[in-house]
């Protein structure tokens, strides 16, 4: 299907089911599509990231992924007041990247745009892309120190989601400084360009092996992604439990979580396609947790403990370990986005010097 297409699904299922409330303010497009050009095809495994937004505090849950004339979008509802203040968006790396362009499907009050003027017109200033990247640092140090501060008793999956987004999000750094998008499933392989663009490709190791995939071969991976097949499958039929992640363990999302991993480890980026890996086993085990038997809990947790062991984890104390690595690295990697975000305002004042 071709870019063009699906915005216009996307646009559509807005005004199925947006456009007659009253406090309905508009909605654009964000994430990887989102830039691409109309006659572009939809990648494997990607989707249509709309935000809508409602002038209320009391926002429905987020709808997540829908299926909507053929096109999987993923729909997160906002609240006036989280975009209302420009200079606020632009020092948010979560959403200044979605304003940085016209991507509104629809406004009709205006107020949509006049904010994403204004997010356009000074998002490459260097003063705001340095608040964006310390607003990732900060947020990968209160997820690790959320790490530690929790109940060592917690659920695996749970203790390794907390430390698998934080750790994640160091290439976010990257991507920000770099002015790229801070795409969430294929994070690495962005950051892995941007880091070839700026003569760093040094550093690349570093970003995996914090992730624990430095040495993972493609069999080990493939054979990781046909035991999450199994665990995605059997925790979609039973899941009841809402989380926000809900919408992502269904049929219609298991292009994004099991054939797009295939397609990468094929392509030879095995490495890169363990953490979306790794976070959908822990997001299907928080199903099976909440609304599976203990029987069936049982039968895919070892696949589950053996994706997790070969990226180097199988106790707290690894946890807590690798989250420690992950601090004491943030200066070097503060230090390359420095570098980074350098050499674009070098690019920008040049033709003024």
């Amino acid at each position: 299907m071709r870019i063009g297409d699906a915005r216009r699904a996307a646009a559509d299922w807005v005004a199925r089911h947006h456009n007659g409330a009253p406090d309905f303010l508009g909605a654009y497009l964000v994430g990887s599509t989102a830039s691409l050009p109309d006659d572009a095809q939809l990648p494997l495994g990607s989707d249509i990231d709309v935000f809508v937004v409602h002038d209320t505090a009391a926002v429905p849950p987020k709808p997540g992924k829908v299926v909507h004339a053929g096109v999987l979008l993923d729909v997160t509802v906002l609240p006036w007041s989280a975009i209302s203040t420009p200079d606020e968006v632009l020092t948010s790396y979560h959403l200044a990247n979605g304003l940085r362009a016209d991507t509104i499907l629809v406004d009709p009050s205006g107020r949509l745009r006049a904010v994403q003027r204004y997010v356009t017109q000074h998002f490459a200033e260097e003063a705001w892309v340095r608040r964006r990247c310390q607003d990732v640092a900060g947020r990968i140090e209160s997820g690790l120190d959320g790490l530690s501060g929790a109940e060592l008793s917690a659920p695996w999956h749970d203790l390794v989601t907390w430390w698998l987004f934080p750790t994640g999000q160091t290439a976010h750094v990257l991507l920000v400084a770099a002015l790229r998008n801070p795409t969430v499933r294929l994070r690495y392989l962005a950051a892995r360009e941007v880091l070839d663009r700026y003569g760093r490709p040094d550093l690349y190791r570093d970003l995996i092996d914090l992730l624990g995939a430095g040495d993972l071969t493609a069999a080990q991976a493939e054979r990781h992604v046909g035991a999450l097949a199994r665990t995605f499958d059997a925790a979609a039929v039973i899941a009841k439990t809402p989380f926000p992640f809900s919408s992502d363990i269904t049929p219609a999302a298991r292009a994004t979580a099991i054939d797009a991993s295939l397609a990468l480890i094929r392509a030879g980026d095995q490495r890169e396609a363990m953490f979306w890996i790794v976070a959908t086993f822990a997001r299907c085990h928080k199903i099976l947790a909440a609304d599976a038997p203990p029987a069936l809990q049982r039968e895919h947790a070892e696949a589950f403990h053996d994706a997790v062991r070969d990226i180097g984890i199988a106790s707290t104390a690894d946890l807590l370990a690798r989250a420690d690595a992950v601090r004491q690295y943030l200066p070097k990697l503060r230090a390359c986005a420095d570098e980074i975000v350098a050499a674009n305002a070098g690019v920008t004042r040049a033709p003024h010097a």
